[in-house]
């Protein structure tokens, strides 16, 4: 089976391929001829992730996923969120990004210290943030959602060579100590949030 992959991350189309196996054939938009960008403009994960899928599916009509992933601290209210990507601004600055959401943690963490000081307790300080990604599919029209989490904390700096993005400040429940930028690809896929959407999507369209 065919399906359009909306990305054109070599990366990411190496492990959703594998993920799959061999009774599927993943290409990219570009090798069907669609090059334009989409408009990321939804308000949630899922949102986006429609967003992009359909744009596919309407230029196309072929079966086609997409996915759209966030970073969600818990003391932030869930941010970055949506705004992931660009929560520093628009030139999608990862080490601006990173630097943003250790500099709010610290803030909150400075503002809780001084409230314990004058006997107040607060209780929304917190290190715990989570990756989620989710998944839209398009067969014959109709959509199919599959949604993949990895769960752990926001470490007090960066560390690591490895990974891209946020890895170098998130530290996996299954590696304590270890920042997802100081763990082997093949360690990161195996727990990754992605890699868990991609196989409860492989083993729906293995059991159709």
């Amino acid at each position: 089976m065919k399906i359009v992959f909306a990305t054109g991350n070599s990366g990411k189309l190496r492990e959703a391929s594998e993920i799959l196996g061999k009774g599927f054939e993943l290409v990219t938009p570009a090798q069907m001829g669609i090059t334009d960008d989409v408009p990321e403009t939804g308000l949630t994960l899922k949102a986006n992730s429609i967003i992009k899928a359909e744009h596919i599916w309407n230029s196309c009509k072929c079966a086609c996923f997409a996915d759209d992933t966030g970073l969600e601290v818990a003391a932030l209210g869930g941010e970055p969120g949506v705004h992931t990507a660009r929560y520093a601004g628009e030139d999608k600055d990862f080490n601006r990004n990173m630097d943003k959401v250790l500099g709010e943690l610290s803030r909150l963490r400075a503002e809780c210290s001084m409230a314990e000081a004058l006997g107040v307790t607060m209780n929304r300080y917190s290190r715990r943030a989570r990756f989620r990604s989710v998944i839209t599919l398009i067969l014959d029209g109709e959509k199919y959602f599959f949604e993949g989490t990895l769960e752990g904390c926001i470490a007090y700096g960066k560390s690591g060579n490895g990974g891209f993005g946020y890895d170098p400040v998130f530290i996996p429940d299954e590696y304590p100590g270890k920042t997802l930028a100081d763990i082997t690809e093949e360690e990161k896929n195996a727990i990754s949030h992605r890699g868990k959407a991609l196989r409860a999507m492989a083993a729906f369209l293995n059991n159709m």
